[in-house]
């Protein structure tokens, strides 16, 4: 009977089988994917009713793509939280998975926020989300060296995916299989706080943790308020727990030199915390420093998202009424006008910033100017910071919306899916109606691809037409909630537009031609007959590069001639001022 009841009292006090192989390694390596694997099992028998281990997703080399989810009261679906109106801080590592601080983080706090040890009660007022690795398949490409501007763990994943896709490039293109499962989950949860868990790149300096978070500067100003508040809060919490954080990425504005000095930007949403931001919601993005040991980085992680959470059940019914006014707002067609890129102004102060002596000089390997670090020496630079943006480049939208033609709507409904955004589709053709068109008067693609898109930058205008529209045409109205996303989707000139990824580029690619022998006797019957093409030849051919060739004097008259293409260059994608008629099924 003492045996048993000793044994009993062993068992009930035996540490729970949930510690990583970082922290059993003493923070010099971390565990294979099979380690999440196992953990996201654990959790749930661990802490009954409190944890789910969830699959959202499989990557193309057939991984699960898991999440744990945590609520104190067993709130553990996206019904159950939305019934309840609880938030949601939804916090992922792993997105490069050589940066993979935010996945031994994620573990030991979750473990100890469940266990009582840290935050006590913080969980009966906020559910948690973790996504320990985002990039799977690029976890499991494991060597030591992977990371060589990086102080541990001992081995590591790859920055991209097993097809190769830089995912913090992908969120608004959505190409990745894995990104597709990401956005459908997150935004089946519309987590309140999105954070993405990263190691910085870059220069030596003592600051071990940089925090961006969107929106601050662009936005409703609501939200703006709030996200300002988080950022305070936050850098003080840090302060007080022995970091030295920066509210912003610690990246110079010339890359060989220090004394350049730093700038905030809006980034687009191609990245994560700003596609967070273009929701409507709060995108945090965390960077601790690669050459801190990695003790240093997994701790700052771990205490930026236990902040957040704290926040969030602190605060969580203004955030969430500051969210839902926002959406409201976008929901009755009031935004009329949408930034898709900014820039920095001229305005910038001194600040003190700690780095390290260094010295400047040219290589005599590469040529170029390359700096040497003294980690020994600590330096405090007086540089330049430019905190402040402006619009660089505003589109007003259209009262109703944008047509997407059949020809386009298969693929494009997926995108729309993916991203959480409405649309319908017309059930029969419409009779002709004013619509607006998008013709470039300028278009060049890029010299070489980026992630696997020849991309595409026009010039041009959208000009009123009447059009019929086809059954099977999408309707995408800009009265929504994901109304900013709606607009860098589908204005042409937005720097993450499904146009500037090449996702139209055969639409400028000249398909039909005339032969040269049809154009050389309709040029001369068009001079001889029509004085304004004789004047406006005449004038062309006082630009001696146009004189001397051939093709674009044979283009001059191929663009005047009946059989042209004369959907060459233009977009397919209209604009609308009211919904059509004829609207059916949709989501």
């Amino acid at each position: 009977m003492l045996l048993a009841t000793a044994l009993s009292l062993a068992l009930t006090q035996a540490p729970l089988p949930l510690t990583t192989v970082s922290e059993q390694s003493g923070w010099t390596r971390t565990g294979r994917y099979s380690e999440v694997e196992s953990l996201c099992r654990a959790f749930p028998k661990a802490f009954p009713g409190k944890v789910r281990c969830d699959t959202f997703g499989t990557t193309p080399e057939g991984r699960p793509m898991l999440a744990l989810i945590a609520s104190a009261d067993g709130t553990l679906t996206p019904a159950a939280n939305t019934k309840k109106k609880r938030p949601v801080v939804f916090f992922q590592g792993g997105i490069h998975a050589g940066e993979i601080d935010g996945k031994d983080a994620g573990f030991a706090l979750l473990r100890d926020l469940l266990a009582g040890k840290t935050l006590p009660g913080v969980l009966k007022d906020v559910t948690a989300v973790f996504v320990p690795v985002f990039n799977v398949d690029g976890h499991e490409r494991f060597a030591p060296n992977n990371r060589p501007n990086q102080v541990g763990p001992e081995e590591m994943g790859w920055r991209t995916t097993g097809q190769n896709f830089n995912l913090n490039r992908d969120y608004v293109k959505a190409d990745a299989p894995e990104m597709v499962a990401l956005l459908r989950y997150l935004n089946t949860w519309d987590a309140l706080i999105y954070a993405d868990l990263h190691v910085t790149d870059g220069a030596k300096f003592e600051p071990d943790v940089a925090i961006a978070i969107e929106p601050l500067q662009s936005g409703p100003a609501p939200l703006r308020t709030v996200g300002v508040k988080l950022m305070k809060e936050l850098l003080q919490e840090l302060e007080t727990q022995g970091h030295q954080p920066l509210d912003f990425y610690p990246s110079f504005r010339e890359d060989d030199d220090p004394m350049s000095g730093f700038a905030y930007g809006v980034p687009s949403p191609r990245f994560s915390h700003a596609y967070a931001a273009r929701h409507r919601r709060f995108g945090v993005l965390v960077e601790t420093h690669s050459w801190k040991p990695y003790a240093q980085r997994v701790k700052a992680t771990r205490n930026v998202v236990a902040s957040l959470l704290r926040m969030a059940a602190r605060d969580g019914a203004g955030m969430l009424a500051a969210v839902k006014a926002a959406d409201a707002e976008a929901q009755a067609g009031q935004v009329r006008d949408v930034v898709l890129a900014w820039k920095n102004t001229a305005h910038s102060r001194p600040i003190a910033f700690r780095g390290y002596a260094y010295e400047r000089g040219t290589s005599e390997v590469s040529g170029q100017t390359w700096i040497r670090y003294d980690d020994s020496k600590p330096q405090v630079w007086t540089v330049p910071y430019f905190d402040t943006v402006e619009p660089a480049l505003t589109v007003t939208l259209p009262s109703g919306g944008y047509l997407v033609p059949p020809a386009h709507a298969a693929w494009v409904s997926q995108k729309l899916t993916t991203h959480g955004l409405s649309f319908q589709r017309l059930s029969r053709p419409t009779p002709a109606s004013d619509v607006e068109v998008f013709r470039a008067t300028e278009s060049k693609w890029s010299p070489s691809s980026n992630e696997g898109h020849q991309t595409l930058s026009v010039k041009g205008a959208w000009e009123k037409q009447s059009q019929a529209l086809p059954a099977g045409t999408l309707y995408v109205p800009v009265a929504q909630p994901g109304v900013e996303l709606v607009a860098h989707l589908f204005e042409p000139s937005g720097p993450d537009s499904l146009l500037s990824w090449g996702f139209f580029n055969a639409h400028f690619e000249q398909k039909e031609y005339i032969e040269d022998y049809v154009l050389e006797p309709f040029a001369r019957e068009l001079l001889a007959k029509d004085a304004a093409v004789k004047a406006a030849w005449d004038a062309k051919l006082k630009d001696p590069a146009f004189a001397q060739d051939a093709r674009a004097r044979l283009r001059f008259f191929y663009e005047r001639h009946p059989a042209r293409d004369t959907q060459l260059r233009v977009y397919p994608v209209l604009r609308t001022a009211a919904a059509p008629a004829g609207l059916g099924t949709g989501r």
